[in-house]
């Protein structure tokens, strides 16, 4: 996304609107990580993956079906590709969420942070900042530190690599927004997304054998919530991703897992202090990973 030269920089501790909106999507993220993985007591991933954006697909359509009738093929195919990959990240990390816990599964997933600018080597040749290197190493340090069930093994169970590979399908979505978010109509491509996203789970059912659960309201209410919660997400990241730079975007986004971890201690979960130690790690990484010090500038009058 370019930025105008002419633009001063905001300052770092006062926060726009499209920033404020952010830190509330953070918050509500933080929150879901524990609602999943106590509906995976009561269905399997696909089937809450396909009803939590099914769900979130048509409350955005209700609110903006008028604006619908203007959708264009490039948003079409926009909404599609971010949809895959919300499709992908989290039928993983819901399919994770059945062996690990919440607070695990969000610090694993907050690495799709440093990741982003890896993806963007690979598939961009975008050379990363050796700040991002750094954030990159931090991270995976992390990760090692989080994995297994004995935090600091160096193992990873089902659950973790699951979780993993959705924070690589997680990064690419952020990726994809970015690229599109100043080309299409946000409110069409979220309905698109995650309409999208809800279609993919339920066609994955049959080919993984996941069958219909038992109605619970447990999951119900679960899904149904998420939903809502979903279509408000991303609808706010289509919005603001427009205006806020993607430094400043990750380090709101690095809150994600300790909003994550804050509300799994009040519920009961108890991380061993390795694994502690490698969250720090890992928000370190997310934070040190687009750092960018600014140099300065030599005072040409004085000589220096």
């Amino acid at each position: 996304m370019s930025h105008v030269s002419s633009i001063s920089e905001p300052s770092p501790l006062r926060l726009s609107r499209q920033e404020m909106a952010l830190v509330g999507v953070t918050m509500i993220w933080g929150t879901t990580f524990l609602i999943v993985h106590l509906a995976m007591r009561s269905c399997g991933p696909l089937f809450f993956v396909a009803m939590r954006f099914l769900a979130a697909g048509g409350v955005s359509l209700v609110v903006f079906h008028r604006t619908m009738r203007a959708l264009t093929l490039r948003e079409c195919g926009a909404g599609a590709a971010i949809g895959a990959s919300i499709f992908l990240g989290y039928s993983l990390q819901t399919y994770g969420l059945q062996s690990i816990t919440s607070s695990q599964s969000a610090f694993i997933t907050a690495m799709y942070v440093p990741m982003v600018p890896l993806l963007q080597w690979i598939v961009l040749r975008r050379l990363p900042h050796l700040m991002s290197w750094l954030g990159i190493g931090l991270a995976f340090v992390g990760l090692v530190l989080l994995a297994g069930p004995d935090a600091g093994t160096g193992t990873f169970n089902g659950g973790e690599i699951a979780t993993l590979l959705g924070t690589v399908a997680i990064a690419s979505e952020i990726i994809l927004i970015s690229r599109f978010a100043t080309q299409v109509d946000s409110r069409r491509v979220t309905v698109v997304q995650l309409v999208v996203a809800g279609v993919l789970a339920l066609m994955a059912m049959p080919l993984d054998g996941e069958s219909l659960p038992r109605f619970s309201w447990i999951w119900a209410v679960s899904a149904g919530g998420l939903g809502i919660a979903s279509a408000l997400i991303q609808l706010t990241m289509n919005w603001a991703q427009k205006a806020v730079s993607p430094t400043r975007a990750t380090v709101i986004y690095a809150g994600e897992p300790v909003w994550a971890g804050i509300i799994g201690r009040i519920a009961g979960e108890r991380l061993p202090p390795l694994a502690l130690v490698g969250a720090l790690f890992i928000i370190a990484g997310v934070i040190v990973g687009e750092w960018r010090p600014r140099r300065r500038v030599a005072d040409t009058a004085t000589g220096r």
